[in-house]
């Protein structure tokens, strides 16, 4: 498995903007497949963005579509999220995760992954 470590969470008020990085180790592979979910107080968890090998194939929940981007930099092995117009109902912990490097299909699945980050506090306040 890839160890993932998030950063760049916080407190930031409705229509700011924050940017999440995923630092990943270990087993690195710059094919894996990464992606970034949410779990809200009470609620699931939830997709939110998800980006193939090379950056090339992008997917984003309906929520965060056109307000959210994900992209990565292999070289450094890091996955970023940068959020802009963040509302209150944008406030959980994120979490990024890995899908095994066997698969290179993009997926909105959190089932599919298997290795997962700490993930960082993000809350909104209006």
């Amino acid at each position: 498995q890839v160890q993932l470590v998030e950063s760049g969470g916080g407190l930031v008020q409705a229509g700011g903007s924050l940017r999440l990085s995923c630092a990943a180790s270990g087993r690195t592979d710059s094919s894996v497949v990464m992606g970034w979910f949410r779990q809200a107080p009470g609620k699931g968890r939830e997709f939110v963005a998800t980006v193939n090998y090379n950056g090339g194939t992008t997917l984003y929940s309906d929520s965060v579509k056109g307000r959210f981007t994900i992209s990565r930099d292999n070289a450094k092995n890091t996955v970023y999220l940068q959020m802009n117009s963040l509302n209150p109902e944008d406030t959980a912990v994120y979490y990024c995760a890995a899908r095994p490097p066997r698969y290179s299909t993009a997926s909105r699945e959190a089932r599919l992954y298997d290795s997962w980050g700490q993930g960082t506090q993000v809350t909104v306040s209006s």
